[in-house]
């Protein structure tokens, strides 16, 4: 990303501004936000997500380590056994490099084979989404 780590970390961690570029998501309201000191924040978010008929909302802890540019995403509830997604922002000679890693599956083996390609394919769209928002909010990346 032609963003530094400390913006791409910034974008990320602004869950509450999700619902107005991320696609599928609905609404995002953080329930609760503890600071636990040398830049840790955890917070406890219920997102709802939607694509035609089926609408389902689910509940994390995020804790963002705003000093090791790192947030990670744990399952509390919703349709998933289980959930845990990870980001880390490192520096890069064109402004950052990005690793994010998600592990999950949905508990309900219909919503399995109904939802399954198409999470694939909405992560690919989350990845443009928040390139598209980075350029919007911190300026265009160089060509």
């Amino acid at each position: 990303m032609a963003h530094s780590p400390q913006n791409m970390f910034d974008l990320v961690a602004d869950v509450e501004a999700y619902p107005e570029f991320l696609p599928l998501c609905e609404d995002l309201r953080v329930r609760r936000r503890v600071e636990s000191g040398e830049g840790v924040e955890t917070l406890v978010a219920e997102m709802r997500v939607g694509y035609k008929a089926i609408h389902e909302s689910f509940t994390s802890r995020v804790t963002l380590d705003r000093t090791r540019l790192r947030i990670l995403v744990e399952y509390v509830d919703g349709p998933f056994s289980y959930l845990e997604n990870r980001w880390a922002f490192h520096p890069d000679p064109a402004g950052c490099r990005v690793e994010f890693f998600i592990n999950y599956e949905l508990r309900s083996l219909a919503l399995r084979m109904l939802m399954g390609a198409m999470f694939d394919k909405a992560f690919r769209r989350f990845v443009e989404a928040f390139e598209e928002r980075a350029d919007k909010v911190y300026g265009a990346r160089a060509a």
